[in-house]
């Protein structure tokens, strides 16, 4: 490690007053380079598992075990450079369209992972949880909070948008939070609708168009057309359980 190399080192881990007096210790190069080495990690590993605790992205499966075969249509390219965030770089948008269990979920959390892992903030939500959130705040002041709160994370992930109808109360509000992201930070929504059907999630809304307008404008709409993975794995463990059990009654 090169003496420049030691002394951004120590300065990284808040060493900058041994950093300016680098000289005196110059005997000690190694051991310094070891501490450097040390604290570096646990101070990133410190940092992945903040960062993990505070997206709640819980469980999910990773991208490779994602069935390619299984849907009719979906855009592999596109989805594969949504999870090296490309779309990040422009400030863009990422919008999952499909039915139950049909994977956008399941990619939406691996994109939010791998924010996390290049060091990101990233927060996963349901739609609902986010509106009624945002719902709740009476006064001014406390909206305005939440709403920096929501619009301060590099990536957020909003899940579910469109299993349930808000009012236009909530619309407005997405908006304001979209708005404010807007060529800011990336958002990633997933929805069970085309924005053609999002007049329904959001009845007499007079935002609606806007807050398309500005999630498309830097954005990519992957749509994934197929039936359930989660149903179809149900039905095949049933299946796994009726053949079982046929074959201890036929052994009796």
């Amino acid at each position: 490690m090169h003496t420049e190399d030691i002394v951004t080192g120590l300065k990284a881990i808040g060493l900058a007053g041994i950093a300016d007096k680098w000289g005196d210790f110059l005997p000690h190069a190694e051991v310094l380079k070891s501490i450097i080495d040390i604290q570096s990690q646990w101070q990133k590993d410190k940092k992945f598992n903040r960062l993990k605790r505070q997206s709640l992205i819980g469980a999910f499966k990773p991208l490779a075990e994602f069935d390619w075969s299984w849907p009719r249509k979906i855009n592999k390219a596109l989805v594969l450079e949504a999870i090296e965030l490309r779309f990040m770089g422009s400030k863009g948008n990422i919008i999952l369209v499909g039915g139950n269990g049909s994977g956008k979920t399941m990619i939406a959390k691996n994109i939010g992972w791998e924010n996390i892992i290049r060091g990101n903030s990233t927060l996963f939500i349901s739609a609902s949880a986010l509106l009624n959130d945002l719902q709740a705040c009476t006064e001014t002041r406390r909206l305005e909070s939440r709403l920096k709160y929501y619009s301060n994370y590099s990536l957020l992930v909003i899940d579910e948008l469109g299993y349930l109808s808000f009012a236009s109360r909530h619309a407005d509000l997405l908006f304001q939070l979209i708005d404010r992201r807007h060529e800011k930070h990336s958002t990633v929504i997933t929805t069970n609708k085309p924005f053609s059907e999002w007049n329904t999630i959001f009845p007499n809304s007079a935002s609606v168009g806007a807050m398309i307008d500005r999630l498309i404008q830097y954005g990519d709409v992957i749509a994934i057309d197929a039936d359930s993975y989660r149903l179809k794995i149900a039905q095949e463990r049933s299946e796994i359980k009726k053949n079982m059990h046929n074959k201890k009654v036929l052994s009796k």
